[in-house]
C-alpha cells in the first residue's frame, strides 16, 4: 500500500508559477513511476507528467516547456514546478504512484492516488 499527500496548490495569476508536492509513504520502494494528472469538472482525468524511478520523464504536449517534474528519492517526494501558467491549467491536480507487478501472465499495475490539490489560474 502507498499513501500520497499533495500540497502546494492555490490561486495564481496567468503567467505566474506554482509548485505542487506529493509525499509518498508506505511501500515506496515498490513504486516504479510517479506522476501528476489533472481533472476539470465534467472532463476526464488527463496526464500532466510522469517520472520513473530512474528519472525518465514524460510530459503532455500542453505543458512541455512550462512544467517540470522531479523527484527526491530520499524524501519519497515528487514535485511539479509549473511556470507560465495559463487559465486552461486550472484543475484539480492529482498525484499518482504506480507499482508494476510482474507475473507469469503478464504485468499488473496497481495505481495509488492522492486526494488532489486545486490549482486555479486567473486571467
Amino acid at each position: 500500500q502507498v499513501q500520497l499527500v499533495e500540497s502546494g496548490g492555490g490561486l495564481v495569476e496567468a503567467g505566474g508559477s506554482l509548485r505542487v508536492s506529493c509525499a509518498a509513504s508506505g511501500s515506496t520502494r515498490s513504486i516504479n513511476v510517479m506522476g501528476w494528472y489533472r481533472q476539470d469538472p465534467g472532463k476526464q482525468r488527463e496526464l500532466v507528467a510522469t517520472i520513473t524511478s530512474g528519472g525518465n520523464t514524460n510530459y503532455a504536449d500542453s505543458v512541455k516547456g512550462r512544467f517540470t517534474i522531479s523527484r527526491d528519492n530520499a524524501k519519497n517526494t515528487v514535485y511539479l514546478q509549473m511556470n507560465s501558467l495559463k487559465p486552461e491549467d486550472t484543475a484539480v491536480y492529482y498525484c499518482n504512484a504506480r507499482i508494476s507487478i510482474y507475473g507469469i501472465y503478464g504485468i499488473k499495475y496497481n495505481d495509488y492516488w492522492g486526494q488532489g490539490t486545486q490549482v486555479t489560474v486567473s486571467s
